[in-house]
């Protein structure tokens, strides 16, 4: 994925008090150029051989691709679940200014 120079993360949190502190993290530590969350979402999936539901919230990460192993090890020692949702797109395209500002907003 290094090919692409910005990624989108997605991340479930059990609530909206957990995306926003896991939000203002990457932000505040300049992991992020942009954090939008999404505060419900009905999640169906199976865990421990069941199927399952959660309402959750969903963050939607604007980063460089650069820092996606960082993000991750930093979002799952603050995450509550045993194993959080993150999930990482490339950016293929876009508005150019927009994507600048993403280089120039994220360490």
């Amino acid at each position: 994925m290094e090919d692409f120079a910005y990624t989108v993360l997605f991340i479930t949190t059990a609530n909206a008090e957990e995306a926003q502190r896991i939000a203002s993290t990457l932000l505040n530590q300049k992991k992020a150029a942009c954090v939008n969350i999404v505060p419900k979402v009905s999640s169906l999936f199976w865990w421990q051989d069941k199927l399952d539901s959660a309402q959750e919230s969903l963050l939607i990460v604007k980063t460089k691709t650069s820092l996606l192993n960082e993000i991750v090890t930093l979002v799952r020692e603050i995450h509550s679940y045993d194993v959080p949702e993150i999930i990482a797109l490339p950016i293929v395209g876009g508005n150019q200014d927009y994507l600048d500002w993403i280089g120039k907003e994220v360490k």
